[in-house]
């Protein structure tokens, strides 16, 4: 299959440099005229549909939505960006709630100023086929997992690369959370097996924020989380670690076989914690008209720092509008709306529990800059595995320490800690920082996002 579609690509290279004046009206139609209540703004939008593939039985597609960056386009890097889950939408949650150039209030947009496409052009697309508006007609297609979705997702980026050929040789950074630890470096891998045949991919480095890497240690960090922030008890914490430990009830949970002694103490957990603590970030609020309709809380809702707790449920609304729908070039089909994470992606969840580590180390291995880094009040994958995880390998791969272990600064204030390995693998905690890095901590995840991009130490003095 790998075969067919890299010499596929290279006939529509073919076509590319004989019908240029098709290839580029392609990309016009699009092009985004303005969005419903959007402010005014001098880059250019661009959102539709890459077919990753047609045939009699089936129909895939995934949607995309790309932003140039703010000033001199031309110069600034690629960078793509992926939301987990499986399932989440990276065009909503990403682009429309962390990271991209606006945000939904009631039925307006305004200007996130602390967009990443300040500092890069951002790519942001929905995968796999049947999140989001990203869609397959083909409803008996089998399970979705790790292997197929990275291949989609080449074959997305390269016919992608065929709209758009002015960014094809641009430097490319893969960037994204949570899931995105499975998707990002199976996509990389891909990547680079690619250009071992033919160069198209100018990929310059990874970053992946609070990201699953390897089931049992993110997992089973999250009791000490837990504990250590007072959410479970003395006796609850003894239990979990005793009776049964997260990464087991989930292997139980993923296989529909919960054992009763499991079922108990995440009960006691469950009834600990609370529905109205957002688990993402349990130091902070919920959105009370979600958690009271009993939605369940895909991001973290925070209270603080003028950032909407709601916001979610505002971009679902936003993005279910016909007139938003018609300006983004987007379409529902086989789903009655758009929602933020799919309720009807048949992922194998069973494909959560290999580790991706060792692909990690083998991108280093390659020579690309690497990139993990934790939003330190999430206790879904919290901190202290993600680091642990960091260090092993640094270790395993027989890196020396290039910057030891101490604070970075934002402004005037201490923005988290960080440590470098061999100058080619990073670790980074946000402090304040949810599981979605750049929606609680918008001028800090910047910052990171800016010395990621250059390569460079965050900064140890504050100015």
């Amino acid at each position: 299959m790998e075969n067919t579609l890299v010499c596929t690509h290279f006939m529509l290279l073919l076509f590319l440099h004989s019908f240029m004046k098709i290839e580029c009206s392609f990309s016009g139609s699009d092009k985004i005229t303005r969005l419903p209540g959007q402010p005014k703004v001098g880059f250019q939008q661009y959102s539709g549909y890459v077919v990753i593939d047609k045939s009699n039985k089936q129909e895939k597609a995934l949607f995309y939505y790309f932003v140039e960056a703010e000033k001199d386009p031309a110069s600034k890097p690629l960078a793509l960006w992926f939301n987990g889950g499986p399932g989440c939408s990276s065009v909503g949650i990403g682009a429309f709630s962390e990271n991209g150039p606006f945000k939904t209030n009631g039925n307006v947009l305004i200007k996130n100023n602390c967009s990443w496409n300040s500092e890069a052009n951002m790519l942001y697309f929905e995968t796999p086929a049947g999140v989001g508006f990203s869609y397959s007609t083909n409803s008996s297609e089998t399970k979705v997992n790790d292997v197929l979705t990275a291949r989609d997702n080449l074959v997305f980026l390269k016919r992608w690369f065929i709209k758009f050929p002015q960014y094809k040789k641009r430097d490319l950074f893969l960037m994204g959370e949570s899931y995105a630890g499975h998707y990002i470096p199976h996509l990389a891998q891909l990547m680079i097996q690619s250009n071992n045949k033919q160069k198209v991919f100018n990929l310059k480095g990874i970053a992946l924020g609070n990201p699953a890497l390897e089931f049992g240690t993110d997992l089973n960090s999250r009791a000490e989380f837990f504990w250590s922030h007072g959410v479970i008890s003395d006796s609850t914490y003894n239990i979990v670690t005793s009776v049964c430990n997260f990464s087991r009830y989930m292997s139980e949970f993923y296989r529909n076989s919960v054992s009763s002694s499991c079922s108990g103490v995440m009960g006691e957990v469950y009834k600990e914690t609370s529905k109205f603590v957002d688990i993402y970030d349990v130091t902070l609020d919920v959105c009370i008209s979600s958690v009271l309709a009993q939605k369940k809380v895909i991001s973290p809702q925070v209270s603080t720092n003028k950032i909407d707790v709601c916001l979610e449920d505002e971009t679902a609304n936003y993005l279910n509008r016909k007139d938003v729908q018609k300006a983004l070039n987007a379409r529902l089909v086989g789903v009655q709306k758009w929602e933020v994470a799919s309720k009807n992606l048949h992922y194998d969840l069973l494909d959560a529990e290999k580790s991706t580590i060792t692909l990690v180390g083998s991108l280093v291995k390659e020579g690309i800059p690497v990139l993990i880094y934790s939003g330190d009040q999430d206790s879904v994958i919290p901190l202290t595995g993600s680091r642990t995880l960091v260090h092993g390998l640094a270790k395993q791969l027989g890196l020396n320490t290039t910057v030891p272990y101490r604070v970075w600064f934002q402004g005037r204030q201490v923005g988290g800690w960080t440590q470098v390995y061999g100058n080619i693998l990073s670790y980074a905690t946000v402090r304040g920082a949810a599981h979605e890095v750049p929606f609680s901590q918008p001028e800090r995840s910047l910052l990171l996002f800016k010395s990621f991009l250059k390569n460079r130490p965050l900064p140890e003095k504050f100015s």
